[in-house]
């Protein structure tokens, strides 16, 4: 895999998709000028006139792609299946792991990123911040990491998540203070995680996260919601957060409300097909013993019917690794887009999930679209994504 040098360039003979079609056009040419698409012609048209002075590439055979959105990633968290552990390593740690994540993004094409929670570690003026906004402020304008919009800290009820994890909020009347103080850290959007102790109910009521949502779009944010329960689902769903995260468990109800109220979906199907791939691999016995493989079996079978559920309704769906904060690693983007075709969704949405919809999701209108005048952000991969989702992962040349 390579990457373009310089700003300009001409694409010619390649195909083109880009999640709002069920087909690849062919026969594409793309000029990239400054850095920025400008021209974009389908059916063997190009420019008027010959570009002087910039280099051509043949794309024959390949794919033109818009940059990826991973619409749920743990920036400084490196994965794999110790990953909550890695949640307490040292800060300096945290953030090497994170540029190594930010390069391994890049150079799989996935641009844009949400970071929808991240550790906090004091910072050297003393300060306690998530490691998820030093992260976005450091890398902003830098060209070979991506566009981010992070939350702060995780906002969980206590004993949801392990002691020192998350921010915890004993009471729901003590929700609002906390979602003022990552507003007040500067985080893009609020992470609330609605799986509570008790599995059978959510941990705060819709009306206490309607509040927290109002309070967050007066301010100019978001909100997030984990939710791998019913029940949490149900509470985001009604209080009209802006996306719901995983969501493993919807019935129809829920997913009628979710569309109801605009709520975003974003999957992470990848990460159940992560763990059945540490069957083999993995020592612990949540993912090798019988009673662990049939667990996850049976969550996944679940999930991939909630994403049923959510598209048969008309929920808009994005598409999440869950690196870091799950077990797959910050490259892997192309996992998902498979997971959500093998669940049954149309490979053109599948595609749109990971480009365009993350896009709308993220809040930035040139974010998982080629378009003339937007950045020159955009992937070649060999084949067509659109009958063959694994060419996602045949990345030839990004930028």
């Amino acid at each position: 895999m390579s990457r373009l040098q310089g700003t300009d360039v001409l694409v010619v003979g390649a195909a083109f998709a880009d999640g709002t079609s069920d087909t690849v056009r062919r026969d594409v040419t793309l000029l990239v000028q400054d850095g920025r698409i400008a021209g974009l012609w389908f059916d063997g048209d190009g420019p008027d006139r010959p570009v002087a002075g910039v280099p051509r590439i043949d794309g024959s055979g390949a794919t033109i792609v818009p940059g990826l959105v991973d619409s749920h990633a743990h920036l400084s968290l490196p994965g794999g299946a110790q990953w909550i552990d890695r949640g307490f390593d040292p800060a300096d740690e945290l953030l090497d792991a994170g540029e190594d994540n930010g390069e391994l993004m890049v150079r799989a094409g996935i641009r844009w990123a949400r970071d929808v929670g991240a550790p906090r570690r004091p910072g050297a003026d003393g300060r306690e911040r998530a490691l998820s906004l030093v992260l976005r402020d450091r890398w902003a304008g830098a060209h070979d990491r991506p566009y981010v919009r992070a939350a702060g800290t995780w906002l969980a009820r206590s004993g949801s998540l392990p002691h020192g994890l998350a921010i915890e909020v004993e009471h729901g009347a003590d929700l609002l203070p906390a979602v003022a103080q990552q507003l007040d850290d500067g985080a893009d959007l609020v992470k609330l995680y609605l799986d509570g102790p008790d599995p059978d109910t959510a941990p705060f009521s819709a009306e206490e996260v309607r509040a927290a949502v109002d309070l967050a779009h007066g301010r100019g944010a978001t909100v997030a919601a984990h939710s791998g329960t019913l029940p949490g689902a149900r509470v985001g769903a009604e209080a009209g957060i802006d996306s719901l995260e995983h969501g493993f468990a919807l019935d129809v109800d829920a997913a009628t409300a979710l569309a109801a109220h605009g709520v975003t979906l974003v999957c992470t199907l990848a990460v159940l097909r992560s763990w059945q791939s540490f069957r083999t691999t993995s020592p612990n016995p949540r993912f090798s013993e019988p009673d662990g493989i049939t667990r996850i079996a049976a969550r996944r079978e679940r999930a991939e019917e909630s994403v049923r559920l959510a598209a048969r309704a008309g929920v808009a769906i994005a598409a999440g690794s869950d690196f870091g904060g799950g077990s797959l690693r910050a490259n892997q983007l192309a996992w998902e887009v498979e997971a959500l075709v093998g669940a049954g969704v149309e490979p053109h949405a599948a595609l749109a999930a990971a480009t365009w919809r993350g896009g709308d999701l993220f809040g930035d209108p040139d974010a998982g679209r080629v378009r003339i005048g937007g950045p020159a952000h955009f992937s070649l991969v060999h084949g067509d994504p659109l009958s063959d989702p694994a060419a996602l992962w045949r990345v030839w040349l990004t930028r």
